[in-house]
């Protein structure tokens, strides 16, 4: 069934491009439709030379939520914000935005919480751990910050963007000064914790983000790519043995902080994927 949109509907904006693989109106909308929520999210495709100008004027709509913000305007958005929260600033990206009482647009990130969240929730500890990350993109550093401020011994960076991975080092050792960071290397020998954070997997021809051979089997992999469920790299790293985490996981663990960002009836992310109607 699908939820009725009226002139009392408020929807919340879900801008990217491409936005065949976004996921999150199959998550949102079928629990605001059991939560009798009026609100809807409605995926939007912003070329990157519209998005300055196209952000602005979307809060112009007296009905609209909020704004959930994906690749590739997740780093861009930062400048178009009036106040940005600590983790926005740790990680130089944003991916949800508000407009306050006063009119001020506000931006938060729950990328890496919703990460972090889906891994301790699959037990794995990261106090103490190591994690090699790929991309220090808007999606990168905000996994990178989360895993840092749970109390990692040792985070590896790597972008095809030298220059990307080594101001997000700098960033984290100014927040974090006794992490260890290194930049500059894709091996996943002897990581903890090895995420793909690249877009590296929305298409088949895709290559693989690190040689996968070299992944031992305890080391835990994620994805952040949502086109399919298990990924080349993710089917690849299970099939040396590894634990793996798939891109909705992140999804879903984040979705409860972002309702209440929007100041929306909040829930739990096991209750999400019960009312979810996931299409690939």
């Amino acid at each position: 069934m699908t939820q009725l949109i009226t002139g009392h509907t408020r929807f919340i904006a879900h801008i990217g491009m491409p936005t065949h693989s976004f996921k999150a109106p199959m998550i949102y909308n079928p629990y605001f439709e059991q939560a009798d929520i009026d609100v809807v999210v409605v995926p939007m495709c912003c070329d990157v030379q519209d998005f300055d100008a196209f952000l602005p004027l979307l809060f112009k709509q007296h009905n609209i939520a909020g704004a959930l913000i994906t690749m590739p305007h997740k780093v861009a958005v930062v400048d178009l914000l009036d106040h940005a929260t600590a983790s926005v600033q740790i990680c130089g990206a944003c991916n949800a935005v508000k407009r306050d009482k006063k009119g001020r647009l506000i931006g938060d990130m729950f990328d890496g919480s919703g990460f972090v969240r889906g891994l301790s929730n699959k037990g794995r500890m990261i106090k103490g751990s190591s994690a090699l990350i790929i991309g220090a993109g808007g999606v990168g550093s905000a996994i990178a910050a989360s895993i840092a401020a749970e109390g990692a011994a040792r985070i590896g960076l790597y972008d095809t963007e030298a220059t990307r991975a080594t101001g997000l080092g700098r960033r984290l050792q100014h927040h974090y000064p006794d992490l260890v960071v290194t930049v500059g290397s894709n091996d996943p020998t002897g990581w903890d914790v090895v995420v793909n954070a690249t877009p590296l997997g929305m298409v088949k021809s895709d290559p693989m983000p690190l040689d996968v051979d070299k992944l031992s089997a305890d080391t835990f992999v994620g994805e952040v790519v949502m086109t399919s469920e298990m990924t080349a790299f993710l089917s690849a790293a299970a099939a040396r043995g590894c634990q793996t985490q798939i891109g909705t996981d992140m999804l879903f663990e984040m979705i409860p902080a972002y309702l209440e960002f929007f100041d929306l009836p909040t829930t739990t992310a096991e209750h999400l994927r019960s009312v979810a109607r996931i299409e690939y």
